[in-house]
């Protein structure tokens, strides 16, 4: 559940590199959104159907826009937007550092305390995300220049950490018998609608800073992009993500993450020209081990009744 997403988002990347001079990048967030909610309204036309349901989320909104705002509205805006003042280099570092904002939010709002095999967990997924990104020269860190791209990424990866743990821990009115009967296509479609709205925000703000401009030229690669990123990294990739963090938690999440560089190097081969190089595997190495550490259960020994 928890590497599809990262292996999906991956290809997100890819296919927003190929299209991002053709379709401006708070613009190619709201297609994304609002296709994919085309496509999933057929499993989750209910949670709008009735007036009970309609009640539902009026009694429910300030969550629902909450993480609406997090998980769609901000994250991949800010992505496609510090794409084109940042490098891929600071911003795949930047993103990578979710499993320590995930710590941060969990102890200061959730009365989380990680447990040090998670915190050495996160230290070797780190570093392997940063051996992809030096591209094994660990002298190119002190090359790294930080500029307006890299301040929007980190408040994008900050969102991303918040809206993972609002996921875990929702308030009362989304808990046991409190919580409406709503199946997950139900859910997700509830949280594209208010991340729609949001994102539709962003692009109005955005088109009025470049008035006059056409910021969607499509094109048949850009429509299959479009598809791509509404159906995988949009649908499929939340639902697993939800699930997979709904039962191993936002930290463990948060490491799985970490494979999304490793995933793009992959997939920028066949589809970039960009091909790996082994340093790659060296990466994957440390992540995978930085997800074992975390994972790993400590096993009591027992004292009696064993041969």
């Amino acid at each position: 559940m928890l590497t599809l997403p990262p292996l999906l988002w991956g290809g997100n990347v890819v296919a927003g590199r190929m299209v991002v001079a053709d379709i401006a990048p708070v613009h190619l967030n709201l297609l994304r959104w609002s296709l994919a909610l085309a496509i999933l309204l057929p499993l989750g036309w209910r949670a709008f159907a009735s007036a009970a349901s309609r009640q539902q989320l009026r009694e429910r909104w300030v969550y629902l826009a909450v993480i609406g705002l997090l998980g769609v509205g901000v994250y991949n805006s800010m992505q496609y937007l510090a794409l084109r003042t940042s490098t891929p280099v600071n911003v795949t570092l930047i993103a990578a550092s979710t499993p320590i904002w995930m710590m941060v939010f969990g102890a200061l709002f959730f009365h989380h305390r990680p447990r040090l095999r998670e915190i050495a967990g996160a230290l070797l997924s780190l570093a392997g995300v940063a051996t992809v990104m030096v591209r094994g020269d660990w002298f190119a860190l002190a090359r790294v220049q930080f500029v307006a791209g890299d301040l929007l990424m980190l408040v994008a990866t900050a969102c991303w950490a918040g809206y993972s743990w609002l996921l875990a821990r929702p308030p009362r009115s989304m808990l046991g018998e409190a919580r409406p009967d709503w199946n997950w296509a139900e859910f997700l479609c509830i949280q594209m609608a208010f991340g729609a709205l949001w994102a539709g925000l962003g692009a109005g703000i955005e088109q009025a800073a470049r008035p006059g401009e056409v910021l969607v030229h499509l094109t048949p690669l850009g429509i299959a992009a479009l598809l791509y990123v509404a159906i995988g990294p949009s649908i499929i990739a939340y639902r697993m993500w939800g699930l997979g963090v709904q039962r191993g938690g936002p930290a463990l999440a948060g490491l799985f993450g970490n494979l999304q560089p490793v995933f793009a190097a992959l997939l920028s081969a066949p589809l970039l020209g960009e091909w790996p190089h082994p340093y790659h595997g060296a990466a994957l190495a440390l992540i995978l081990a930085g997800i074992w550490v975390s994972t790993e259960r400590e096993h009591a020994v027992a004292s009696s009744g064993r041969a």
